[in-house]
């Protein structure tokens, strides 16, 4: 995948999830969503866990926007991306859980199929911080 085509795929799913954490349909996101994707989170806390199928996923989304009042947002810092149809997504967050702002960042590794996410790995930078954020 090129680097322009990976960014507007990448800037697309960011702009559809946040959208979707604001209280959106989330009918964007699904576009962008394979139905047989998986998304992996590490850890140990409410979110962690490997998703299957586009439902469960969704479910997942719901989970994070839901402990996040509708705070939660996304912003790319920068993607990789090399032969075949995976890319890596520096990506900051943030999000006010329990009247606490918080922010972490993550590496999204991704693959895609036919311009749509079949699978992510989430990655934070630092998972324990991640962990105490995802825990409350």
């Amino acid at each position: 995948m090129n680097r322009n085509a990976a960014i507007g795929l990448v800037d697309r799913l960011h702009r559809a999830q946040n959208e979707f954490y604001a209280g959106g349909s989330g009918s964007a996101l699904e576009q962008l969503l394979a139905s047989n994707i998986t998304w992996t989170v590490p850890g140990d806390n409410r979110i962690a866990g490997t998703y299957r199928g586009l439902e469960e996923v969704l479910d997942y989304f719901r989970l994070r926007r839901d402990l996040a009042d509708h705070t939660f947002q996304m912003k790319r810092r920068d993607v990789l991306v090399g032969d075949g149809d995976r890319l890596a997504v520096l990506t900051d967050g943030s999000a006010t859980i329990r009247n606490v702002d918080h922010r972490w960042s993550t590496v999204g590794l991704y693959e895609v199929v036919d311009q749509r996410i079949a699978a992510c790995w989430l990655l934070p930078l630092d998972e324990r911080a991640f962990d105490e954020i995802w825990s409350i």
